[in-house]
């Protein structure tokens, strides 16, 4: 491994080139993955979000790190852009299928950016950039790879950076783009049960079921993070149709973690964000009852 050196103050940055190369299985570029070092009080880990985001105190020494920067393997030439266990394993026609797509893809992502560069030390944007063409680049993977899941991580994960994006740069439509990834996330999150439950797309094939990068929830938190979205950033235009859709998350939730019942005394944050949503749907459930 070779560490990325600042060369200001000859000090370690926070990441490295992996010695071995990586090979594009679509255009045969061939690149290393940066990484990022944890050690050296890099990442001093804060508080967990509803949304099950890890948030990292800033560093004196390296300032603000977002660890979902580095996650995705991307080419720097073609912009095919996958999880790295899946970047070189797809199937013939899926690459294809991507290949084709590459214009598009960049041409999109450059309606957001007017740079991005993955050949050199990634900025916040090209993280959030390498989400966005991953969900592109999944779009078109065979069912077999569990796609619609990950476009739902993808989407989840691009949404926290956006917004990142929008508190730094408050002028540009950045924190418009997180609430689009918000409700991208939801339209995937729902989609992604729905194939598992009728079969046509599992779940299980997922690695990680994250969201964020340090911890995987599993799928308990796939369901869990499906009746969140659902709660905040789910349609309002339909009352009834909201009321039915709340109803419905209400139920998962109580049936998945014995919420309403005797689970209090059960540890875990995600238990403690599950019980804490479903008080929250009843609230609202309940005040729509009121009013009718």
């Amino acid at each position: 491994m070779s560490p990325i050196i600042n060369k200001a103050d000859n000090q370690p940055a926070l990441t490295f080139y992996s010695k071995d190369q990586i090979e594009c299985p679509i255009c045969s570029t061939k690149f290393k993955r940066e990484e990022l070092k944890s050690g050296g009080g890099r990442l001093i880990a804060g508080s967990l979000t509803d949304e099950l985001r890890r948030l990292y105190e800033p560093s004196t020494k390296f300032g603000e790190i977002f660890p979902q920067v580095y996650s995705m393997t991307v080419c720097p030439k073609c912009h095919y852009a996958a999880f790295q266990q899946d970047f070189c394993v797809l199937d013939k026609e899926s690459l294809e299928r991507i290949y084709e797509h590459m214009q598009d893809r960049y041409n999109s992502v450059r309606r957001l950016f007017a740079k991005i560069d993955f050949s050199s030390a990634r900025t916040l944007s090209d993280g959030a950039a390498s989400y966005y063409m991953a969900i592109m680049c999944y779009e078109l993977v065979d069912a077999k790879y569990s796609p619609t899941i990950k476009q739902g991580v993808c989407a989840l994960r691009a949404a926290w950076l956006f917004a990142e994006l929008g508190k730094k740069y408050p002028e540009e439509n950045y924190a418009y783009a997180s609430n689009l990834f918000y409700r991208k996330a939801l339209f995937f999150y729902r989609r992604a049960i729905e194939l598992e439950s009728n079969g046509k797309e599992m779940i299980a094939n997922l690695k990680s079921f994250g969201p964020d990068v340090d911890k995987n929830y599993g799928y308990d938190g796939v369901l869990y993070l499906a009746a969140l979205l659902e709660y905040k950033y789910g349609a309002r235009g339909d009352p009834a149709k909201r009321y039915e859709l709340l109803t419905q998350q209400r139920r998962s939730l109580s049936k998945m973690f014995g919420l309403g019942k005797s689970s209090k005394n059960k540890p875990g944050p995600l238990l403690e964000h599950a019980r804490a949503l479903y008080d929250n749907l009843v609230e609202e459930l309940n005040g729509e009852e009121d009013d009718e």
